[in-house]
């Protein structure tokens, strides 16, 4: 029995900023001189990111204009882990019914009520009674569905809620998993000249993506067959990628050795994954990597043989909103999934995303087409 991937819906917030306002607005948090704020423009110029989005309007004002951020000098009270999280309660909820909507709408067959199972994935917020309970109200869906949380497991972390929505619909052919990746990325700006800092200050922004799962192909268009999976982890790389829970909210430490850990490994995760299938490298056209910056992106290009074609989905998204952290493959995969035809039918597709570990995650997958 298979499971299969049948819709993906996906959300951003109101305010879509510019790379350029954000480096201004880091700039000026950071009080850079400027020779300093040179560097940090030139920094967000080469990221292969134009713009970003966020719940918070401030970083894209000037000082006096801010409404999270304290109007003074340096920012100073800077905000708590409990006013980040407060912020992160209030947005949370409506983009991520809004992504689960957007999900819904393309499976007219399927009605809320129908769902079995919901997953709910974020390492940028949590509280309890959580978003699992608030998107069932919400969404108007079973008082009896079977909710799991997965937190704080950063980029790849979608691929684990497909792990347990393909374990589910194997187990039960009646199971319809609803998968909800929510990531406010931009709630914890830390203020901070150090390199991992201002890498991480470049590159994240918020956003949310919902999948359906279930045991049998949608009944119109494209679908994606889950084929297999296989996890690395890199221990070399295990202080070059991190996300700690400080006292001025999540801070993550993203080292400019992060892609020579991939490069490390990726070509035997994908050869430890396709090992046991009838399927080759150099049988796959289609691919959803997940977009953790431009270098990582380039990294798997060479150490694969692949072209910037081959990788235009990841690039796009890259370009269009930066880094959603778990979000972001599967934003990813709703643009593969929606450039399929039915001449693609059989097509296998391999997915990548990395995290915190260092963690490589691999997928395979297969178009269906109805």
């Amino acid at each position: 029995m298979s499971s299969y991937l049948c819709a993906i819906g996906t959300a951003t917030p109101p305010h879509r900023l510019a790379q350029p306002q954000i480096a201004d607005f880091m700039a000026q948090a950071l009080q850079l001189d400027a020779p300093e704020t040179r560097k940090l423009r030139a920094l967000y110029r080469v990221s292969g990111i134009e713009h970003r989005y966020s719940v918070l309007p401030d970083y894209g004002q000037q000082n006096g204009q801010y409404t999270f951020f304290p109007n003074t000098p340096g920012l100073e009270p800077f905000p708590t882990v409990g006013q980040r999280l407060a912020s992160y309660r209030a947005h949370a909820l409506p983009l991520s019914v809004e992504a689960a909507r957007a999900c819904l709408a393309q499976l007219p067959e399927l009605a809320a009520p129908d769902i079995t199972h919901l997953i709910t994935v974020s390492c940028t917020g949590m509280y309890a009674p959580g978003l699992d309970i608030e998107l069932v109200h919400a969404l108007g869906l079973s008082p009896h569905v079977q909710r799991t949380c997965v937190n704080f497991m950063g980029c790849y972390a979608a691929f684990n809620a497909l792990k347990v929505a393909d374990a589910f619909c194997r187990a039960d052919a009646q199971a319809r998993v609803l998968i909800v990746c929510t990531e406010l990325c931009t709630l914890h700006f830390q203020k901070s000249r150090e390199e991992d800092h201002l890498i991480s200050n470049a590159l994240f922004g918020d956003g949310s993506a919902a999948a359906m799962v279930q045991a049998r192909p949608a009944a119109q268009g494209a679908s994606l067959a889950l084929q297999a999976f296989h996890c690395d982890l890199e221990p070399e790389g295990h202080a070059d990628m991190a996300w700690h829970i400080n006292d001025f909210g999540f801070e993550m430490t993203l080292s400019s050795y992060v892609p020579r850990m991939i490069q490390k490994g990726i070509r035997q995760l994908t050869e430890q994954l396709l090992r046991r299938l009838p399927v080759k490298l150099a049988d796959i056209q289609a691919f959803a990597i997940h977009p953790g910056g431009r270098k990582i992106l380039e990294t798997i290009e060479q150490e694969l043989g692949l072209s910037r074609h081959d990788n235009r989905f990841a690039y796009q998204v890259l370009r269009d909103y930066g880094n959603m952290s778990s979000a972001t493959v599967l934003f990813v995969l709703r643009e593969l999934l929606a450039s399929f035809t039915a001449a693609d039918a059989g097509a296998p597709v391999l997915s990548f995303a990395f995290g915190p570990g260092l963690t490589l995650e691999s997928m395979l997958l297969q178009v269906a087409y109805a």
